[in-house]
């Protein structure tokens, strides 16, 4: 998904292959950043890149200058690029502009949302259910069949709402928050009850309940920098 489309659509992946070569790649290494497989800090040397993701040096260079404008990249300048660093300080900076931005797109969407919204965001509850059930079973495929329905789930929340900077920003904290999210997953700490706060989500987003939503959203938000902070005590630098 490059930076047009993140005008549309600000949580879900896309569901169409990728367009270009320099597209997918910029995929690949966006997926391995967020999940961890390319770890904080690590130097992103396009030699080495080369023969991992089956792409050129200018491809996997002009992949690497799309995820500058993402910040999960870094430039050092003449010494090349770097994954993103991770702190607690990071984090806590990301969840008080998410609880802020998802908050206001949430709230428009819920006053302009239609019965179409409605439909939607039914639909899309009701699949994150049927996965949640299965939730508790861990391995990867169900995890991202999860994350899959979750980022659904998020996206229906904020359909109705109509200012497509607000999604473009929603889409850049997102995928911030998502790296930290797996660092708790990777500890085996996601000791909270996801559905619950989906399900608290939804009936006050479906009752039309603007108070009640905006204070589950930022609850859903927070208990990830909760659970992250037992991970990253603030004296530490960045995680690695």
């Amino acid at each position: 998904m490059l930076h047009s489309h993140k005008f549309h659509s600000a949580f879900a992946e896309a569901e169409t292959p990728p367009n270009t070569l320099t597209e997918g790649t910029y995929l690949q290494l966006r997926r391995d950043i967020i999940e961890g497989r390319l770890l904080p800090g690590e130097k992103l040397r396009v030699e080495h890149l080369k023969d991992r993701y089956g792409a050129g040096a200018g491809t996997l260079r002009e992949a690497l200058s799309l995820l500058l404008s993402d910040a999960l990249v870094v430039n050092e300048g003449q010494r090349g690029f770097r994954v993103a660093p991770m702190s607690l300080n990071d984090l806590g900076d990301i969840t008080r502009t998410r609880v802020l931005i998802e908050g206001e797109a949430l709230r428009q969407s819920m006053v302009a949302g239609d019965d179409e919204w409605e439909a939607q965001l039914v639909a899309a509850f009701h699949k994150l259910t049927r996965t949640e059930e299965k939730l508790g079973e861990r391995d990867e495929g169900r995890l991202r069949e999860w994350e899959a329905r979750n980022r659904e789930f998020h996206e229906a929340l904020i359909a109705a709402c109509d200012s497509r900077w607000l999604r473009y920003l929603i889409g850049l904290l997102y995928r911030q928050s998502e790296r930290y999210r797996h660092l708790v997953i990777s500890h085996g700490t996601l000791a909270r009850d996801v559905h619950a706060e989906h399900t608290e989500i939804f009936d006050a987003a479906l009752a039309r309940d603007v108070d009640r939503a905006l204070k589950a959203i930022e609850r859903h938000i927070q208990i990830t920098y909760e659970s992250i902070r037992l991970l990253m005590p603030a004296e530490d630098g960045d995680a690695t």
